[in-house]
């Protein structure tokens, strides 16, 4: 199992994510282009931006990276 996971064309490394969102960004502006995905907030301050299946993968690896389980090959190749 790797310690990095890829969201939004970035390798971010598990031990970074601070907290990950449970529902999608909504501000009501007119030019956001955040609207629908996720914040995944890192350390310093930094925050990335995710799908619904980048959210999920992010989750999943963090969960098997905390029990010490490792993914099944397939799973690994997302």
């Amino acid at each position: 199992m790797s310690v990095f996971s890829v969201v939004d064309d970035k390798h971010i490394p598990l031990y970074r994510v601070v907290w990950i969102a449970a529902t999608p960004h909504f501000c009501g502006e007119e030019d956001c282009l955040r609207e629908g995905y996720y914040e995944i907030r890192l350390e310093q301050g930094e925050s990335v931006w995710a799908n619904v299946k980048e959210r999920d993968r992010l989750i999943q690896s963090i969960q098997a990276w905390h029990d010490g389980s490792a993914l099944d090959d397939d799973e690994e190749n997302w």
